[in-house]
């Protein structure tokens, strides 16, 4: 089973948009036509809203753990309030010391440094995770609670419950829409793929963070290739792009034009490929599937930089 992860080092590049739409295709591909999909953007997850998900399992993500005090064993000592360096710890009119679970960042000094063990850690309820059907195949997806941490071991979470899913059901692929950014979430989801595929734009902060991205895959020694999205809105910006993956031996696999048709398409709860196979988009997409295909199996043929759109 092959694991592609689809990457951005910024937000706003239409990485999501990429993915539904070589989902779609994967579902057409005789090869790959039960792939899985996971949505490893927890922080902002969206893909169901593109692919039809209709959620057949729901489970609860405990991340980490908040203190609670049991009034009945308080001494009222004030211990637990010197030791809390995140003043997540106050005393209430009641006369009581109470834990404020917003603030809580779960170290525990509070509960080592009580003197009679009236404070107990528990797990907190930090988000929910899901599997569901979809009209391109099984999904794993999730949503973090506002203001919850641990966004990397949820993401961990639902990748290896996918990669169960597509070992069970003899699946030969799952492709994984990776969150933006090189943070832990992104860490966690690139961790173990066989090829990653960067989607970038053509401005400086996006060759910027494509650069992140690029070097936070390299460390992990997982091959790297690249596409250019709304690429000709910026043709220098796209050409400095393209000097940079050479330079550093990326192979740069396709640039998709802008295309007015995306955002109607999102907005249809549709990919583009979809709801219009014909327009720029759409036949760059088409073009770059079987490319992407033969990195993805090692059948690397030698492929001109400057993918025609």
């Amino acid at each position: 089973m092959k694991e592609l992860v689809v990457l951005s080092g910024k937000g706003g590049t239409g990485k999501t948009a990429v993915t539904a739409a070589l989902a779609h295709q994967a579902s057409l591909d005789p090869e790959f036509s039960n792939t899985v999909i996971v949505d490893a953007d927890v922080d902002a997850a969206n893909l169901e809203l593109v692919v039809g998900a209709r959620r057949v399992e729901t489970h609860e993500f405990e991340g980490s753990e908040v203190a609670s005090i049991d009034p009945d064993l308080c001494l009222v000592c004030g211990t637990c309030q010197e030791v809390c360096r995140f003043e997540a710890i106050s005393f209430s009119p009641t006369g009581q010391f109470e834990v404020d679970p917003m603030g809580c960042e779960g170290c525990a000094t509070c509960f080592y440094q009580c003197p009679v063990e009236a404070i107990q850690m528990t797990p907190r309820k930090a988000g929910q995770w899901f599997v569901s059907d979809s009209r391109f195949g099984s999904l794993l997806h999730a949503r973090l609670r506002p203001a919850q941490e641990n966004s990397g071991k949820l993401v961990a979470r639902i990748r290896e419950t996918g990669r169960k899913k597509a070992v069970d059901q003899g699946s030969r692929m799952m492709v994984v829409d990776g969150p933006p950014g090189i943070a832990c979430p992104a860490l966690a989801a690139v961790t173990g793929a066989d090829l990653a595929l960067i989607v970038t734009e053509p401005t400086g902060s996006g060759l910027h963070d494509l650069k992140r991205a690029r070097e936070m895959v390299a460390h992990f020694r997982i091959p790297t290739v690249v596409c250019i999205n709304k690429a000709d809105i910026n043709p220098d910006g796209a050409d400095a792009i393209e000097d940079y993956c050479r330079g550093c031996d990326v192979p740069l696999l396709g640039r998709i034009p802008f295309d007015p048709s995306v955002p109607e398409a999102m907005a249809q709860a549709r990919t583009i490929t979809e709801l219009d196979s014909g327009s720029p988009a759409s036949e760059a997409l088409l073009t770059l599937w079987p490319i992407l295909k033969d990195h993805l199996e090692g059948r690397q043929a030698p492929i001109p930089l400057k993918t025609a759109s």
